[in-house]
């Protein structure tokens, strides 16, 4: 999670209801691509929410650490895994080639746009040569907070490959989709994959 309290007490005290909202009824197309194409390795469920993506990694026979901003969703993420899930903001990622996979979904976008250079470094830094990402972001320009009071930020498309690419990934997949959030209100989303470069 970002470091926007605002953002973190919604979470904190909606910790259990969203953490149930968000879970996926049934199989989520974009977590089975993800594990069909991360390397050997252990994975990092990055800003977990209520950890139902872990849960699946872990399902599936894969070594899983997860961590969120909030408290709340922390802990909801460790009833349903099992793992300690770490209570920790973005920019206390100092691990160096440590996962074949991150999977950063819907998350990245509760911190600042200033943010994501240093957010994505953290991420290349932490990912093996070859590491595989998963990034969902909402699609747009500039920050705003909804009608939750929840804090977002905003990215194009042609932007947000500029910046991974900066950050040292190849491969960018960008798919763009119409979503909605626990507000109701429909938005766009991208799902992008990217890989780590080798060198």
């Amino acid at each position: 999670m970002s470091g926007d309290e605002e953002t973190l007490a919604f979470y904190d005290r909606e910790g259990a209801a969203y953490a149930d909202w968000s879970a996926p009824k049934g199989e989520y197309a974009w977590l089975e691509k993800f594990l069909s194409m991360a390397p050997e390795g252990r994975l990092l469920d990055y800003g977990c929410g209520g950890g139902w993506a872990a849960k699946r990694m872990l399902d599936a026979g894969r070594k899983v650490e997860a961590f969120d901003g909030s408290a709340g969703l922390a802990a909801e993420a460790s009833k349903l895994t099992g793992i300690n899930v770490k209570v920790m903001r973005f920019e206390g990622l100092d691990a160096v080639a440590r996962y074949a996979g991150i999977w950063a979904s819907f998350c990245l976008l509760h911190a600042p746009r200033a943010a994501m250079e240093g957010n994505l470094a953290r991420i290349a830094r932490a990912l093996r040569p070859g590491g595989l990402l998963y990034l969902g972001l909402k699609k747009g320009e500039g920050e705003a907070r909804d009608s939750l009071g929840r804090f977002y930020s905003y990215f194009g498309r042609e932007e947000i490959g500029r910046l991974l690419a900066e950050a040292g990934f190849r491969d960018i997949d960008l798919r763009e989709k119409q979503g909605g959030g626990y507000d109701g209100v429909p938005e766009e989303v991208m799902h992008i994959f990217c890989r780590k470069s080798d060198a």
